[in-house]
């Protein structure tokens, strides 16, 4: 199995990783991208329920408990890791019981992971467009802050880059109608009349400045340009890595 690392200033009873694509059993269009079964998470895409509780299994190994498993909606909805009602719906999730894992699955919009200097609480989200315009990294910084929080910081994993991601003008307008200076986000598509390019990365760093939250690190990974990564862009019919974190025992 491959992970990726997330490298910040975390207290050091923070646990955090994001997987890849390979070492798991899915077969093509789920795979490693190299023609070896891949670790696809995600049990809504069509692939053997069977497999992806095997490569479930293969993540588990590597956790304290069973992560808080969502149903993501591109919503605003923050809640408790280790207190999920059944058929939880969200996009944003936190904890301050060690051992909990706070999860996101992804495979182009953007996953957030977050703890507090002093190791109390942690949180994760889930942002894509809509999410991100609608306020979930927002609302996940408030969950975190009524449970204590305080000097937050976050880290930004592997999303669909400012060079592939190609957005309507109705996009644009959502951010910028909640600030104008998100337009610097955007840019014009050559030769796509209407057509923007996005930076997704810089539009998560505006959103958590305008809440406090300075120290934020990550950014620069590209989903559909590096074939480690799944991408719904690049391939359509595709498997879900997952971003997690939780505070250790």
């Amino acid at each position: 199995m491959e992970l990726l690392i997330p490298q910040w200033n975390a207290p050091d009873n923070v646990g955090a990783l994001t997987t890849l694509r390979a070492g798991g059993h899915s077969p093509h269009p789920y795979d490693d991208g190299q023609g070896g079964p891949g670790l696809n998470l995600g049990v809504h895409v069509d692939d053997d329920p069977a497999l992806v509780a095997q490569n479930r299994a293969l993540l588990r190994r590597l956790l304290p408990q069973e992560p808080a498993w969502l149903s993501q909606v591109h919503g605003v909805t923050v809640l408790d890791a280790a207190a999920l009602p059944p058929g939880a719906q969200a996009d944003g999730c936190v904890s301050d019981t060690p051992g909990a894992v706070c999860v996101m699955m992804t495979a182009d919009c953007l996953p957030v992971l977050f703890c507090d200097r002093a190791g109390r609480v942690v949180g994760a989200a889930h942002a894509g467009w809509r999410g991100l315009a609608a306020g979930v990294l927002e609302n996940t910084v408030a969950v975190m802050r009524a449970r204590g929080a305080q000097d937050i910081m976050a880290w930004l994993g592997p999303a669909i880059g400012p060079d592939r991601f190609e957005v309507g003008a109705e996009v644009r307008d959502e951010f910028t109608r909640h600030d104008a200076a998100a337009a610097g986000a955007f840019r014009p598509y050559e030769g796509r009349p209407g057509k923007f390019l996005a930076d997704i990365y810089l539009l998560a760093r505006m959103r958590l400045a305008a809440v406090d939250v300075n120290e934020v690190t990550g950014g620069g990974l590209c989903t559909v340009g590096d074939t480690r990564f799944y991408s719904y862009r690049r391939d359509k019919t595709t498997g879900r890595m997952a971003s997690l974190v939780w505070l250790k025992s």
